[in-house]
């Protein structure tokens, strides 16, 4: 259960998408002065060196933030995240990729919190080790998908929460399913950014089914597939499904996609932005 390590996969395009969808989010979140929670499932160890073994196995990264470092021709809604990682990394060198804890970290402000939790023993330390010394963060040890709903609601009533299970147990898909249906009881103004991988097209469609029969309106999905679906070959792409979205990231998104899908997709890639269920009536 606990044999994946993201060091292996750091960086790749499913963190590109992951972690802009975050950085967009938490800096519409900072439009209004009043404090909010970022809370993080699955926080990961919060930095990656790009040099280690693990990501020179696989050099995942190669086809995804190296493209966009390499790139003169940056959208202007993409320079947000892009400078995060500069600000990492004196140029020209690309050496450390950061997690979501640690951009979280770096956006939010003096009166916003983040609750991490963390389940890997290893991880876990190099998570304290690098963010620990902050005092808005509470770090645990724990199952997230279980402590989250431990934090609902949130006494800022405004948060921004972040599930990213590695999907190792086939389970986890209906899991993270079950556990955001839950969480919107608890606290349903908040936004959630629920990751998912694209390895098999038809735990995709089961997770849509699953959320659609929450009844939860305006749930957006975000996918990018850099090639075409195949079964059994690893990992296509990736995407999130967005409850309670910023208004205006379904736009940033299309205008985003299509520049990400010419510089990192094959011809048989493709890519969605799409509202899973009604939004609400206004």
């Amino acid at each position: 259960m606990l044999s994946y390590r993201h060091a292996f996969h750091a960086g790749n395009h499913a963190d590109v998408i992951k972690h802009l969808v975050l950085v967009l989010t938490l800096d519409y979140y900072q439009r209004k002065d009043k404090p909010f929670w970022y809370i993080d499932t699955h926080a990961g160890s919060g930095l990656y060196r790009l040099s280690s073994a693990e990501s020179q196995k696989t050099r995942e990264f190669a086809h995804g933030i190296q493209t966009l470092w390499n790139a003169s021709d940056l959208p202007d809604e993409l320079l947000p995240y892009v400078n995060l990682i500069r600000s990492l990394n004196p140029p020209p060198s690309l050496d450390y990729y950061p997690g979501s804890p640690w951009l979280a970290a770096q956006l939010l402000r003096k009166q916003d919190q983040l609750r991490l939790f963390e389940l890997h023993p290893n991880d876990f330390s190099a998570l304290d080790n690098n963010l620990g010394h902050d005092k808005r963060i509470q770090i645990s040890k724990q199952d997230g998908l279980k402590g989250l709903l431990g934090l609902l609601p949130p006494i800022t009533r405004r948060a921004v929460t972040l599930i990213d299970p590695s999907y190792e147990l086939k389970t986890d898909y209906s899991d993270v399913v079950t556990t955001l249906a839950k969480a919107y009881q608890r606290f349903a103004t908040g936004t959630y950014l629920l990751w998912y991988p694209v390895i098999e097209r038809q735990r995709v469609k089961q997770m849509i089914q699953g959320l659609q029969q929450t009844g939860i309106a305006g749930i957006l999905q975000i996918e990018f597939c850099p090639v075409a679906d195949s079964a059994g070959l690893g990992m296509s792409g990736s995407g999130l499904f967005v409850i309670n979205p910023p208004w205006l990231l379904a736009k940033q998104m299309q205008t985003l996609l299509p520049w990400l899908h010419q510089k990192m997709a094959d011809a048989n890639g493709h890519f969605t932005v799409t509202h899973i269920t009604p939004e609400k009536n206004t």
